[in-house]
């Protein structure tokens, strides 16, 4: 079967409040022309306040295009995260918390992600039972990401973050709140399985692109990054994502030990930016 592009736009960071009527319309009516699909990573509301995604639902009454979501640090503020899910999945958005779905033959495996560092400067499970429990966060996020990619069975995969999972596109950042925007934890799934590209948030003054140590493109799709980056354009941004007949059974869903299947095959490395509006 021939391939075929799909065009993926991503934002994150949309902190909608109660005031935010009519904001965010133009922006997704600009996305309906722009892409196929629309991913969202998370922080859709400012105080995690079921007000503000009401709001939020009825700006995305003009979409009216397949969209997925995580939700972000934000949507958890107020001890609401479960109503907010809902009331986003009745407004037609598929809200993923540690699982999997397919847009326009494009499997998406999403989780919100945590916090706890990178590399060598990562919090250990180590001392006080609450370093221990805010580290168990971390893995456990991890775990449910690696679990939902291992359910696609598509060609191309795209995970949806909200943390990130490299320090590279954090940088920008104050380098002492880095253990808060991400976790390297979240990159190790992301390397033993043929990830196209991944998307997150969270960090607004972060960095557009980086790439894991296997060579998987990340991508910092926050709105206020993008607003200073493109000024004259819309937040958001549009990847041309190359899809294919649906792998078969364990080739699809097994890990690659860090070998990419678009390596192996030559086949085009799907999720480069080939357009921002």
């Amino acid at each position: 079967m021939a391939a075929t592009v799909v065009r993926v736009a991503a934002l994150a960071d949309l902190h909608c409040t109660r005031t935010s009527q009519g904001a965010f319309q133009p922006i997704f009516n600009r996305i309906r022309e722009s892409a196929d699909v629309l991913l969202v990573a998370g922080d859709l509301t400012h105080y995690g306040l079921q007000d503000e995604a009401r709001v939020l639902a009825k700006e995305l009454g003009s979409l009216r295009m397949p969209a997925a979501a995580v939700l972000g640090n934000h949507d958890f503020e107020s001890g609401h995260a479960e109503e907010i899910a809902a009331i986003m999945r009745d407004a037609g958005l598929v809200v993923l918390e540690g699982d999997a779905c397919e847009l326009a033959g494009i499997g998406v495996a999403g989780v919100k992600g945590f916090g706890g560092g990178f590399g060598k400067h990562a919090l250990a499970p180590w001392g006080e039972g609450v370093i221990k429990q805010f580290v168990r966060e971390a893995v456990d996020e991890a775990l449910k990401l690696e679990s939902a990619l291992a359910r696609l069975r598509t060609s191309s995969l795209v995970a949806l973050l909200h943390y990130s999972p490299i320090q590279e596109t954090v940088e920008g950042e104050p380098l002492e709140i880095y253990p808060f925007l991400g976790s390297s934890r979240l990159e190790e799934p992301l390397n033993r399985y043929p990830v196209s590209m991944v998307l997150h948030g969270h960090a607004h003054r972060g960095r557009l692109l980086g790439a894991t140590r296997a060579g998987v493109p990340v991508h910092n799709v926050s709105m206020p990054l993008l607003a200073r980056t493109f000024v004259d354009r819309s937040p958001f941004r549009v990847f041309e994502v190359p899809t294919a007949a649906p792998l078969d059974g364990a080739a699809a869903a097994g890990p690659t030990g860090g070998r990419r299947a678009t390596d192996a095959g030559g086949v085009h490395r799907a999720g480069l930016p080939v357009k921002s509006s």
